[in-house]
């Protein structure tokens, strides 16, 4: 194929050097913003008058956007790259009048535009399929907002909360990677066509034309910054590589509560795989993928960061290795969200053995010394109090499930009948009503604020 860039040279590029200085493979998923791109450029060069012919570039254009669309078009794979491909077409179709299309412009502000544009739109692929899970989650914690589990720390039992507590705490995670997503797409708002190559153009081109056609806020304002910056990707791989980290701690818990240890989920079939040889086993392996997969996106992250780091200004070749991690990571994000949402929302939890684990190991001791504090008692009596009722009852092979105020009386310690109100676990759970805990008006007001930001 005829380089773009060639009339200097007597020699045609090396056969392993072309083929290891291509990105065609990879960045052909830009076609659609690459055309998008190339046809806003085009009507802004004909609404100028630079170039007269620009009505024939754009429905030339419009055409090849639309057979790629529905498959009777292929990009020829020995291009260059996805502006060598389109501009091949072209010429092939309409001829030397292809080549006024890039009047104006140069690659290097081509592909930083073109990135950008992509990447906004990805930012609503990822923004829905996470406001997708977080509806999953805050359905399922709504409809469980009573039903009693145990909290963990350490990986030790700690303190009862309810299933619904403990599945909102995952959505408020994902809210947290929405607002880095708003931040990424705010990231792209600036358009670098007309930069360039670096300085700009000497042609009179119309930047806020094409920047309004192609739904940018305004024009860069520095050309060589905007086609040497790549921070938009940096961010996107941050806000991915966050994304995948809360999903993954998501599907170690899917693959804990899944085993029989916990037993505290079942997945459904159309989520679950088994063994080649162990006819009984349902295996997470999806959670388990998604687990595994998070580290290729972590590593895409550092990747970028270490291409990155000592580049000077101006367009460099290295930077052709942004786009790889990038279309990796976000497709890994969508798709791994999209698996948790299905995860979620057809699996079945089993309340009772949750309500049963809770109500194990004193979970409720830290109420019970809350409580004693709360009658005006420093908290560090408190704490060594309880600390004594509890190995009193384990002396006795009781649960302080199993106190009343005839066992509280021959224990002998200097505790109030009061106390037996938040021994057992639905008492715990009601004694922490303030805003963020998981008593039931508690509860109320964070699945309201949760549902307003959903709707939001």
């Amino acid at each position: 194929m005829k380089k773009t860039w060639g009339g200097a040279f007597d020699k045609s590029p090396d056969d392993l050097a072309w083929r290891f200085g291509q990105s065609i493979e990879s960045d052909s998923v830009l076609w659609r913003e690459e055309l998008d791109v190339s046809i806003a450029h085009a009507r802004m060069l004909g609404a100028t008058g630079i170039v007269p012919e620009a009505d024939v570039i754009v429905s030339e254009l419009e055409k090849i956007r639309a057979e790629i669309e529905i498959g009777s078009l292929k990009l020829p794979q020995d291009a260059e790259d996805i502006h060598g491909a389109i501009e091949a077409i072209l010429f092939e179709r309409i001829g030397e009048i292809a080549g006024k299309l890039h009047t104006g412009r140069s690659r290097n502000d081509q592909i930083a535009t073109v990135t950008r544009l992509w990447l906004r739109r990805r930012c609503a692929d990822l923004r829905r399929a996470t406001r997708r899970l977080q509806s999953v989650l805050l359905e399922l914690a709504e409809r469980h907002q009573r039903d009693p589990m145990p909290g963990y720390t350490h990986m030790q039992r700690a303190q009862p909360i309810t299933l619904g507590f403990h599945l909102l705490a995952h959505f408020w995670m994902l809210q947290r990677d929405v607002v880095r997503l708003d931040f990424v797409e705010k990231a792209c708002e600036e358009c670098p066509l007309g930069s360039a190559a670096l300085a700009g153009t000497p042609f009179p081109i119309d930047r806020e034309m094409t920047a309004n056609e192609l739904g940018f806020a305004l024009p860069s304002p520095n050309a060589l910054d905007a086609t040497s910056d790549r921070d938009f990707i940096g961010d996107a791989l941050h806000a991915c590589a966050m994304i995948m980290q809360h999903l993954s701690r998501l599907c170690q818990e899917i693959t804990m509560w899944t085993g029989a240890e916990y037993g505290f989920m079942r997945l459904d079939d159309s989520f679950s795989t088994g063994s080649s040889i162990m006819p009984q086993k349902r295996n997470p392996d999806f959670a388990e993928l998604i687990r595994g997969r998070s580290g290729r996106v972590f590593g895409h992250w550092v990747a970028f960061q270490s291409m990155m780091k000592a580049l000077p200004l101006g367009y460099n070749r290295d930077q052709q290795e942004d786009k790889p991690p990038l279309f990796d990571s976000v497709r890994l994000c969508v798709d791994s969200l999209a698996l948790c949402a299905g995860m979620m929302e057809t699996a079945t939890f089993d309340v009772l053995r949750m309500k049963e684990t809770a109500c194990e190991d004193f979970s409720t001791a830290t109420a019970v010394a809350d409580a004693l504090a709360a009658t005006g008692m420093p908290f560090r009596k408190a704490h060594e109090l309880t600390g004594k009722l509890v190995r009193e009852c384990e002396k006795r092979g009781w649960t302080l499930m199993d106190l009343d105020e005839s066992r509280l009386s021959e224990i002998g310690l200097e505790i109030p009948v009061s106390i037996l109100e938040v021994v057992d676990v639905e008492g715990s759970i009601r004694s922490r009503d303030l805003p963020g805990g998981p008593g039931p008006e508690a509860m109320q007001r964070q699945l309201q604020k949760a549902k307003q930001l959903l709707r939001e």
